[in-house]
């Protein structure tokens, strides 16, 4: 059989290097993980794909919290998405709902036009839909390539007998990625049961920081937010791992 590719969701350049170095077939490039992953910053894009050599997904998301945007948002978003493009990635990250939980599809369809020729993947937007089934059959009439998903649960393994489905659903006419607290203890059991063609990780990590002087007085972000002293990463460790495990 042959390796079954997988990507890594980073949101920096250290982690972009693990990910490569530890075996990744691409990495799923964002900003801010701790929100659920937001649309990198330019800089961080051009200088990510200055340094690794697999393909980029890049993700476009305005904002944290639900995926019903405004005007300005979508604005926000169809810039974004054409400088990303402009400047290196490989694939484009997205995901649109409507108030009443359905793909929001005039606005994913124009996304997906401004994207092209690169494809597409409809992130975990996909598991707040009302439907999983038939915002499927929505975003293979859009033609997106991906749709990411834990099987509308909070883990992949906890959302397996939908993704079960939603694979058999989808055929040859999408690929059905599944993402969302996959381990390397957990991923044969969910690679034997789902038969997936490809699956996303965070194969994840800490290091220390590399500050002397600490004020542990005042966090920089919500006060239940890890330290600012310990880093999060990719671990290339893990990520190898990951890879003998998809081989």
């Amino acid at each position: 059989m042959s390796p079954i590719p997988f990507e890594v969701c980073i949101d920096t350049v250290e982690s972009a290097l693990a990910a490569e170095a530890g075996g990744a077939s691409r990495v799923e490039l964002c900003s801010a993980l701790g929100e659920g992953g937001l649309t990198p910053s330019l800089g961080l894009m051009q200088v990510v794909r200055s340094r690794i050599g697999i393909p980029i997904a890049a993700m476009v998301r305005p904002r944290a919290g639900d995926f019903c945007y405004s005007d300005d948002e979508f604005e926000v978003m169809q810039r974004d998405l054409l400088a990303l493009k402009e400047h290196g990635a490989n694939m484009i990250v997205l995901g649109l709902l409507m108030p009443d939980g359905t793909i929001d599809a005039d606005r994913t369809r124009v996304l997906i036009e401004l994207a092209r020729p690169l494809p597409v993947t409809f992130h975990r937007a996909f598991d707040m839909a009302k439907d999983a089934r038939a915002s499927l059959e929505t975003l293979i009439q859009l033609r997106c390539e991906r749709v990411l998903t834990s099987g509308q649960e909070k883990s992949v393994l906890e959302g397996l007998d939908l993704l079960v489905d939603l694979v058999r659903q989808a055929g040859d006419r999408i690929l059905v990625v599944p993402g969302g607290g996959i381990t390397e203890r957990n991923l044969p059991r969910i690679l034997r049961e789902c038969s997936p063609k490809e699956f996303h990780v965070s194969a994840s990590g800490t290091r220390d920081s590399r500050m002397e002087f600490r004020n542990s007085r005042i966090p920089m972000g919500r006060t239940l937010a890890a330290s600012e002293y310990f880093v999060s990463v990719a671990d290339s460790g893990r990520v190898r791992r990951f890879r003998s495990l998809a081989d």
